[in-house]
């Protein structure tokens, strides 16, 4: 029990430590995710200040502070607060003889950097998408996603604001693709989380981008609006555009809806009012639910 106790304890206090270096500029800056996430937020803010879509829309938007709030838990906090659980995990599964080669599929280690890097991003994509797309199509996980519907105006910081159930959602799944890899992150993995980061800061900007033709495979603000529409098209209640950073996927599996692109969609959901609209509230959101959704028992 004590090597659990220990890698638990260590891993928490490793995260704590490796954030506070990141404040005070302790760590190589192109790992800095703390600064480097607060750049992003505001390079974003300043283009949907210059060049807005929906231009009656304040440059504080409602509920702008709070989302900010959740970009800081949700990529902070809530990692501190859980990264000794998922080491504790690593520990016990290396002492049921599960590591990470165990479920390897093919190893593409004597690729290029460059090659690893796309093939890392796409499955990890992939796999965000069909995470995704459960959110929407179970109600016990949609309770949990209904947060994030919960927005009623568009803006950068919209894309943190998610229940903390959802990374533990997502996170099995990617460490399930990494394992497929052979247990293979990239040493540049941070260009990936960089480059997600920055096409989710984008797709809930209120910035009218679609890529040109390059909309085919990489989700953009157009598309990803429709996903938070309100009325959603007949047949398709459970949801559309569940791209993250790629909509190919979506072109792929026929999850594609762009009906117009004038940026004036009611968003949320039937009952959105009855969310809580405090941070609190919304952090135990989901546990004991009792609600109409678009989910799939629809």
């Amino acid at each position: 029990m004590q090597k659990y106790f220990d890698a638990f304890i260590n891993s928490f206090r490793g995260t704590i430590d490796w954030t506070w270096k990141s404040i005070l500029f302790d760590v190589p800056w192109y790992t800095n995710y703390f600064w480097g996430i607060i750049l992003l937020s505001v390079l974003v803010w300043i283009l949907e200040i210059a060049f807005p879509w929906r231009k009656n829309q304040a440059v504080f938007r409602k509920d702008f502070w709070l989302d900010g709030f959740y970009i800081f838990f949700n990529f902070f906090l809530f990692a501190i607060a859980i990264s000794g659980f998922y080491k504790l995990l690593e520990v016990l599964f290396l002492d049921l003889g599960i590591s990470v080669d165990t479920l390897s599929l093919f190893n593409i280690r004597g690729w290029s950097p460059f090659l690893q890097l796309v093939v890392f991003f796409i499955l990890l994509d992939f796999v965000q998408w069909f995470t995704h797309m459960l959110l929407h199509r179970y109600a016990f996980l949609w309770e949990f996603h209904k947060v994030h519907h919960s927005v009623k105006e568009m803006g950068f910081a919209a894309h943190m604001r998610y229940h903390w159930m959802e990374n533990l959602f997502y996170k099995p799944l990617k460490t399930f693709a990494v394992m497929i890899l052979g247990g293979f992150e990239p040493e540049q993995a941070y260009i990936v989380h960089f480059f997600a980061i920055a096409i989710g800061h984008l797709n809930h900007s209120n910035i009218k981008l679609t890529w040109g033709p390059l909309k085919y495979i990489f989700n953009n603000p157009v598309m990803h609006l429709y996903h938070h529409a309100y009325e959603l098209p007949e047949g398709r209640k459970n949801g559309v555009n569940y791209g993250i950073s790629l909509s190919l996927w979506d072109y792929i599996f026929k999850t594609n809806y762009i009906p117009e692109d004038s940026g004036l969609v009611p968003l949320g959901y039937e009952g959105d009012d009855e969310m809580p609209k405090s941070f609190l509230g919304q952090l135990v959101h989901g546990f004991h639910f009792k609600s109409k959704n678009r989910a799939a028992s629809e």
